[in-house]
């Protein structure tokens, strides 16, 4: 049985009442959950370094690079699709645990072989190498929907902002962690002569441990119950879910190919552009992570005071401004530095755009509305990059992330007149 959302935290065992370190409101559940964005989180940040630089190290070409991220994207987006219509029928948890073991099995099949077609179909399901940006924490991909769903369900209005927050200062921290182990393959290739594929390897099969961690760590986690259907019928998503869901749908479409003519694309920007090598770009993502834990923090407090909607544009909006001027930098410092900022303004708004999202759809439909909002963007950030690898291979190497910094600025404008007018219940509830 669920405890309510806003219930306190049950005492912990040792631990004096009123001195805990913990806020009340993060009960168990929360905690489990927090654990496993941290898992996930780790590896997706440093197989986000990795598998660019290994498919590089293999000799593929920018093209096939991009038709290798084009294929994953496909994958995550019709498993991110299919977990938030099913999460919301059949239970969030179950999706998670099965997640983290098909993650596990993916990362197996990157250490036994290096089939090219294989590799694809893996990456494909196991989402391998997607998700793991500087900042994102762990917050994209299949897991979402059923993810943030299980947050919202545990944490209430009233604290779900905060909580998204400490799940994405969670996320990023563990992505530092993640984005050290990136340098291990550079280290093992200095200290001991190893390949850079063999030194690879090894975090494809530390892929496979983490994933069952992850499928481990969720099994405890409490879940009310999915309504009962009748054979044959399907609950229909209500008339808010519907007005909300048509909004984003139309919004991410416009960021799509802007971000899949980043993500993994970028590491393998700052390795052309720069030379740059695991090590350097481990570091980078490293300090990246850690530097992105205030913003954060500070997420549910600028949310209060900016309200959601104009909070979200204007670290959106920041970000556009210092994409574009990374693309120009003429070293890997002032563009790192550049990176480094931008960010920070992107992290900023992750924790305050997912937990808008959960609050102005109806609870039933949180997973579904999660899944499907976010199916335009992954449907074109599958052309991404594809699109991004002939640029850099024909025309200019920096020419994606200006036509990104172009699209993402378009993005914050749609965002503003579509969502200025429709206010979370928190907002409601601050304003009577």
């Amino acid at each position: 049985m669920t405890a309510h959302p806003e219930a306190p935290a049950r005492s912990t065992p040792g631990v004096a009442r009123g001195r805990s370190p913990l806020p009340p409101w993060l009960n168990r559940d929360l905690r489990l959950l927090v654990a496993g964005r941290g898992l996930r989180s780790i590896s997706q940040s440093y197989l986000a370094v990795i598998v660019p630089l290994y498919l590089a190290h293999m000799g593929y070409s920018a093209v096939r690079i991009g038709v290798f991220f084009t294929f994953g994207a496909v994958g995550s987006m019709a498993l991110t699709a299919a977990v938030g219509v099913l999460s919301d029928r059949f239970g969030r948890k179950p999706l998670l645990v099965l997640l983290g073991l098909l993650t596990a099995m993916c990362g197996l099949v990157f250490v036994a072989t290096q089939s090219f077609p294989v590799l694809l179909i893996a990456a494909a399901m196991g989402t391998i190498g997607r998700g793991g940006g500087a900042g994102s924490g762990g917050a994209f991909g299949p897991y979402a929907p059923a993810e943030q769903a299980l947050i919202a369900e545990h944490a209430g209005n009233r604290h779900r902002t905060n909580a998204f927050g400490i799940v994405s200062v969670v996320g990023v921290l563990s992505a530092a962690l993640g984005s050290l182990l990136a340098t291990t393959p550079t280290l093992l290739h200095r200290v001991f002569g190893m390949s850079d594929l063999t030194a690879e390897r090894g975090l494809f099969l530390l892929t496979a441990v983490l994933g069952t961690a992850m499928a481990m760590v969720v099994l405890p986690v409490s879940e009310a119950k999915r309504p009962v259907h009748k054979t044959g019928t399907r609950r229909r998503l209500t008339t808010r879910t519907k007005h909300v869901l048509v909004r984003f749908l139309v919004t991410n479409a416009t960021n799509g190919l802007a971000v899949g003519m980043l993500g993994p694309i970028l590491v393998y920007w700052f390795h052309v552009r720069y030379g740059a090598t695991s090590g350097e770009l481990g570091t980078l993502f490293f300090i990246a992570n850690i530097a992105s834990a205030p913003s954060n923090l500070a997420s549910a407090r600028v949310a209060r005071r900016l309200g959601a909607v104009r909070a979200i544009v204007t670290a959106r909006l920041t970000s556009v401004v210092l994409l574009a001027g990374m693309a120009v930098m003429p070293s890997f410092l002032w563009a790192a530095v550049f990176f480094l900022l931008r960010t920070q303004a992107n992290t900023l708004s992750n924790p305050i755009r997912q937990s808008f999202l959960m609050g102005v759809v109806d609870e039933a439909d949180r997973s579904t509305a999660a899944g499907l909002s976010n199916l335009p963007l992954q449907a074109f950030s599958s052309v991404g990059p594809t699109v991004a690898g002939q640029i850099m291979q024909v025309a200019w190497v920096s020419l994606p992330l200006e036509l990104a910094a172009v699209l993402q600025g378009v993005n914050a404008a749609l965002y503003f007149i579509f969502f200025r007018n429709i206010v979370p219940p928190e907002e409601q509830s601050s304003a009577s």
